[in-house]
C-alpha cells in the first residue's frame, strides 16, 4: 500500500506518545502533558484506521490461502470472505488517504461567527436573524455551546449584525466553509404586492486563538464601560456592565454587553479580539489565503453569493460545489449536516487531486 512507511512511522510515534503520557515527569508538567496529549489525540484516528487496514489485510491473505483448500465448504467460506474483505480494504485505504492529507491546524478550534446584514434593507436584517438561528440550531444538534457577544437589532425585529463564540468538538472544521455571502430570494413580510425580493447577508467564521498564540499587551488596549441596552432586567441602563475594547495598534474595536457581569463581558470581548488579531496575523503570513477570504466575504453585494436560499421553491443551492437541496425548511431549522459533509468531501477531493498532481 502507498504511504505504508509513513503510516508505520506515525504508529511508532503514537506508541511513544502513549508511553510518555504515563511518564510521571510528563504528568507533573501541565504544559508538557497538554502538548503530549494533543499530539496523541491528533494521531489516534489515523493509527486506529491503519490498524484496521492491517487486520483486514491479514484476514484477506488468510482467506486467499484458504481458497487452495480441498474442502469445498472451506473454499466457499473463503470465497465469501475475499468478496467481503477486498472492497473493505479499498474503503479503508481511501479513508487513510483522506486522513493523511495535510491537516488545517485550525480544524480543532472553536470559532467566532460574525453574521451581518448586507444589501436588502429590513429584509436583510430579518434574514440575518434567521441565518444566525440556523447556526444556533445546528450547534445544538452537535452539542456545541453558543455565546452571543454582540447584537445590533433593526427596527423590524431583525439583526443588523450578531457576533457569537461557538465552542465544541472540531467546530472550525465543520463551519469554515460558511464564510461568504448568503443570498435569499423570497417574498418579504413587509412586501404588500407579493413580489419576490433578493437580499443578502455576510458570514465570517474566524478560528478562535488561545492566549498562547496571541498575546495582548495591556498597554495596547483601551477599555471603556457603558450601560447595556435592550432586554435584560433591572441592570440594563443602570450598571456599567457593557465593555468596549479598542486595540490601539490596529484600531480594532470589540464590544460585549450580553452578560450582566462586566468581568464576563470583558472576558468574552477579549476572546473575540484575540481571534480577530489571529486572523490578521494569518493574513500577513498567508497573503494569498487572506486575499481569497476577503474576496469571498466581499461587501455583502448579492452578486458575490456563495449560497442561495430560495424560499418559494424550498431550495438551497451552494454555488461553489453545485449542490442543490429541495429541503430549505430543514436547512433553516439547523439540519446543515448534508451541506457541511458535501463541502468537506469536495475540498478533501480537491486536496487529494492537487496532492496527486504534485507527486506526478
Amino acid at each position: 500500500m502507498q504511504y505504508r512507511e509513513k503510516l508505520e512511522q506515525l504508529e511508532s510515534r503514537f506508541v511513544m506518545l502513549t508511553e510518555q503520557m504515563a511518564d510521571p515527569g510528563v504528568i507533573g508538567d501541565p504544559e508538557s502533558y497538554r502538548k503530549t496529549a494533543k499530539a496523541h489525540r491528533d494521531l489516534e484516528e489515523i493509527v486506529a484506521k491503519y490498524r484496521d487496514w492491517k487486520k483486514a489485510q491479514s484476514d484477506l491473505e488468510g482467506a486467499r490461502e484458504m481458497l487452495q483448500e480441498t474442502d469445498e465448504e472451506l473454499r466457499s467460506m473463503a470465497t465469501e470472505d475475499v468478496a467481503r474483505l477486498e472492497p473493505e480494504l479499498v474503503r479503508i485505504e481511501e479513508d487513510l488517504k483522506i486522513l493523511l492529507l495535510p491537516k488545517d491546524p485550525n480544524d480543532d478550534k472553536n470559532v467566532v461567527v460574525e453574521v451581518r446584514a448586507g444589501t436588502g434593507g429590513d429584509e436583510a436584517t430579518l434574514f440575518c436573524a434567521e441565518i444566525f438561528r440556523m447556526y444556533t440550531r445546528y450547534a445544538e444538534t452537535l452539542g456545541w455551546k453558543v455565546e452571543v457577544t454582540h447584537t445590533s437589532e433593526s427596527a423590524v425585529g431583525g439583526l443588523k449584525e450578531v457576533i457569537a463564540l461557538i465552542s465544541g468538538d472540531k467546530v472550525y472544521s465543520k463551519l469554515k466553509y460558511e464564510s461568504g455571502v448568503h443570498r435569499v430570494q423570497r417574498v418579504p413580510a413587509t412586501e404588500q404586492q407579493g413580489r419576490v425580493h433578493t437580499s443578502a447577508v455576510t458570514v465570517a467564521v474566524l478560528p478562535e486563538a488561545d492566549e498562547v498564540e496571541i498575546k495582548i499587551d495591556p498597554k495596547d488596549i483601551r477599555i471603556d464601560t457603558f450601560c447595556s441596552s435592550g432586554p435584560g432586567g433591572q441592570s440594563v441602563n443602570t450598571t456599567y456592565s457593557a465593555v468596549r475594547i479598542t486595540h490601539l495598534p490596529t484600531g480594532l474595536v470589540v464590544s460585549c454587553q450580553d452578560e450582566k457581569s462586566q468581568i464576563k463581558n470583558r472576558a468574552k470581548a477579549e476572546r473575540v479580539l484575540r481571534s480577530r488579531l489571529y486572523e490578521l496575523e494569518l493574513e500577513k503570513q498567508q497573503e494569498k489565503i487572506g486575499a481569497e477570504r476577503k474576496t469571498m466575504v466581499g461587501s455583502g453585494d448579492r452578486s458575490e453569493k456563495i449560497r442561495t436560499y430560495n424560499f418559494p421553491q424550498n431550495r438551497m443551492t451552494d454555488h461553489r460545489i453545485g449542490l442543490t437541496l429541495h429541503q430549505l425548511d430543514l436547512v433553516m431549522d439547523g439540519r446543515l449536516q448534508p451541506v457541511t459533509d458535501a463541502l468537506i468531501s469536495f475540498y478533501q477531493a480537491e486536496k487529494m487531486k492537487n496532492q496527486s498532481n504534485t507527486v506526478n
